[in-house]
């Protein structure tokens, strides 16, 4: 039986349905929203495997922040009745069908990074249900991601257009601008313009560094943030080797349950 496994980026998708309810206290109609949400989801995929992956949405960074303390050091904390629902949420997911997985220490991009390539390295189908670009640089034959808000797949022409570079220099890329969302700084003077034009010339940061042609104009930023652009590229690179503790076996899709 060939599988096609969903992995829903849960906070991505919770947050966006809860930021547009008329009443952000009212954690009941998120639920039922999200709700109808994951039916549509399932609707549009048949998926034989599913499994919604949480962030453990607390202030400690983890493991980026160790490397880049400035990493999300701003970021905005989650309103306070949304985080006192997750519980009910993540319940009311499971009374669907919908396991989930909670990351300790790890953010959830990892832990669904980690899964996805397992996954599709055996050149089984995977569906990524997620607005966050992040996630591009996994794009695969067998490995696809769904902004389900927009209607759109982002795949290799959506980034061709978005960012001018192939999926897998995304990391680079983002090691060149920097993350401004994020507080991931890159390297000063570099915009997207000139992270387009340096990754069309090279593969990567490493390989314009180490070489003498590079344009006058990038060598003398690059000779002065190199670590700066190491760092951020790390940071904006998914992990893909978390231990997970489970098999596909445990996250088999039996259908919808009855919650509305």
């Amino acid at each position: 039986m060939s599988i096609h496994l969903v992995i829903i980026d849960a906070l991505n998708l919770i947050r966006r349905v809860h930021a547009v309810q008329p009443d952000p206290t009212d954690i009941e109609r998120t639920i039922q929203t999200t709700s109808r949400t994951l039916r549509r989801i399932v609707d549009e995929a048949q998926p034989t495997h599913i499994i919604a992956v949480f962030d453990h949405h607390e202030q400690d960074r983890g493991w980026r922040g160790d490397i880049l303390p400035e990493y999300k050091q701003n970021r905005k904390p989650m309103p306070e009745p949304l985080y006192n629902g997750l519980d009910k949420i993540q319940d009311a997911w499971w009374q669907l069908g919908i396991d989930s997985l909670l990351s300790e220490g790890d953010e959830a991009d990892d832990l669904v990074a980690t899964l996805a390539v397992k996954v599709a390295s055996h050149g089984e189908k995977v569906t990524i249900i997620s607005t966050d670009k992040g996630y591009c640089q996994l794009l695969s034959p067998t490995l696809q991601i769904r902004d389900y808000f927009q209607h759109r797949w982002l795949d290799a022409p959506f980034i061709e257009q978005e960012f001018g570079v192939k999926p897998e220099q995304l990391s680079d890329y983002w090691g060149l601008t920097g993350v401004s969302s994020s507080q991931v700084p890159g390297v000063a003077g570099v915009g997207p313009k000139a992270a387009k034009e340096i990754l069309t010339t090279y593969n990567d940061i490493e390989s314009a560094y180490a070489s003498d042609e590079l344009a006058a104009k990038y060598r003398k930023k690059l000779d002065e943030h190199i670590e700066m652009a190491r760092k951020s590229k790390q940071v904006s690179a998914l992990k893909t080797d978390i231990e997970l503790g489970f098999n596909l076996q445990d996250i088999r899709f039996e259908g919808l349950g009855t919650n509305t």
